[in-house]
């Protein structure tokens, strides 16, 4: 059963291209945690740890945090028991220096991506779309205000808590986002994609969400990968 598989997945794409709602999905479906860079540097600064302890002052001042940090931070994140069966990251590399020291990383720990989905759409679709996009403030659930609101104005449907918007979703911001993901995340996609290994691939997600996810469970499903190839 799919249940019992286990997968280490990727997600690449421009902001607002759908990774987290993406990557929420196949968390739940095939029971593998959900890793994205903004959640473990957090965890990171409330555990107190020396790691932690780095970071903090980069997140204080609004600051990229190092690479050499980011990759601590993986590497004792990606130990961690619960990451032993598969996990899926999202938000990282965002850069190519980035995917080669993870490569490293993995590497040295004897394990690879089965699966690296790279979602694209038009940039005005994705601008449109994250205009009406707002998330729970609570549990992260994440809502299109025109296609998906919460069944209850400004309230989750999920945990009951308030729904808000990104104050710098603007068209302005938005477009320079897209701007500096083109810059820093083209070479990714090439460096990815002219792997030989089969596991890079392009997913549209621009129609409903259902669509994108059927394709990549398809793909998932008819690999052969599972627990006991990993």
């Amino acid at each position: 059963m799919a249940e019992e598989r286990r997968y280490r997945i990727l997600f690449l794409g421009p902001p607002g291209s759908g990774k987290g709602t993406y990557a929420g999905s196949l968390s739940k479906r095939y029971r593998i945690p959900h890793v994205s860079t903004g959640q473990i540097l957090r965890e990171a600064v409330e555990s107190g740890s020396d790691c932690g302890n780095k970071v903090a002052p980069f997140l204080e001042r609004g600051e990229l945090v190092p690479d050499e940090i980011m990759i601590e931070i993986f590497q004792r994140c990606l130990s961690m028991s619960d990451m032993e069966n598969g996990f899926i990251l999202d938000g990282f590399p965002r850069t190519l220096d980035q995917a080669k020291l993870l490569e490293a990383l993995f590497e040295k720990m004897n394990i690879g991506f089965d699966f690296i989905f790279n979602l694209w759409m038009p940039y005005d679709e994705i601008i449109e779309r994250a205009l009406g996009r707002a998330n729970c403030e609570s549990c992260g659930k994440i809502y299109n205000m025109i296609d998906r609101p919460p069944k209850v104005d400004s309230v989750c449907d999920d945990c009951g808590g308030r729904i808000v918007r990104r104050v710098d979703d603007t068209e302005e911001m938005l477009r320079h986002r897209l701007a500096v993901y083109d810059e820093n995340t083209a070479p990714i996609i090439e460096y990815y994609s002219n792997k030989r290994d089969g596991c890079f691939h392009n997913i549209y997600s621009g129609g409903p969400p259902e669509e994108g996810l059927d394709e990549m469970v398809d793909i998932i499903e008819t690999s052969g990968v599972s627990i006991d190839s990993l």
